[in-house]
């Protein structure tokens, strides 16, 4: 019989971003008190489940956001480049409500393929980076469980692949939210079914920046 093995896909919490920039993969951005809180509260809801090996991003707000699950299961943290934001030619721009950043002319260059897209890191390249890091994870989990920190469109993008759907789309329908966990179930190397959950759903205060 086939062995079951369980990936889950944490987005990071909360990031403490007073300014509203964009912050992509710049340094220097990490949790705020409430996205700890939400950390702390993801790792309480799936510290019984069999997980077995954690990865993270190298990004600061990933890695805070990992470690109270790491400390609470005594496992170490095994860091992926492959599991990093999406790259972004907008980082560092103050977004504004909503999607103000679409509507300032100063942008207007980055927009002429919302397929691609042409702001920043293709959608194909995403999935392909993230699909390699799960097929390692699984390996590394086989029969058991693993919990992977990522961010919204690596993970975003990754669910839709797996779920045979278009890779482009507005990023306001996406369903990832702050420290949510997104489930892929697999019967030995087949994926079986994806899952979406939101453990510190009740902690969350209001829209974030897009992207982040």
């Amino acid at each position: 019989m086939a062995e079951t093995t369980v990936v889950h896909l944490m987005r990071h919490g909360e990031v403490h971003n007073p300014e509203g920039v964009l912050y992509g993969r710049l340094p220097g951005y990490h949790l705020s008190d409430n996205g700890r809180l939400m950390a702390e509260t993801v790792a309480k809801s799936v510290a019984g489940r069999d997980i077995v090996t954690l990865y993270s991003s190298p990004l600061e707000r990933a890695q805070e956001t990992v470690a109270p699950l790491a400390a609470l299961l005594e496992l170490p943290v095994r860091t992926d480049d492959r599991l990093i934001e999406a790259a972004n030619m907008l980082q560092g721009r103050k977004v504004g409500q909503g999607m103000a950043i679409l509507r300032d002319p100063k942008n207007y260059r980055y927009f002429w393929n919302p397929l691609r897209p042409s702001w920043g890191e293709p959608y194909p390249v995403i999935v392909k980076r993230m699909r390699s890091i799960i097929d390692e994870a699984r390996g590394a989990a086989r029969g058991h469980e693993a919990l992977l920190v990522s961010h919204q469109l690596p993970i975003w993008s990754i669910r839709m692949a797996a779920e045979g759907r278009r890779l482009w789309h507005d990023p306001r329908r996406r369903q990832c939210q702050l420290a949510s966990v997104t489930t892929l179930t697999f019967d030995g190397d087949r994926l079986v079914s994806v899952g979406y959950s939101e453990p510190a759903g009740s902690l969350a205060t209001g829209p974030t920046v897009p992207g982040a």
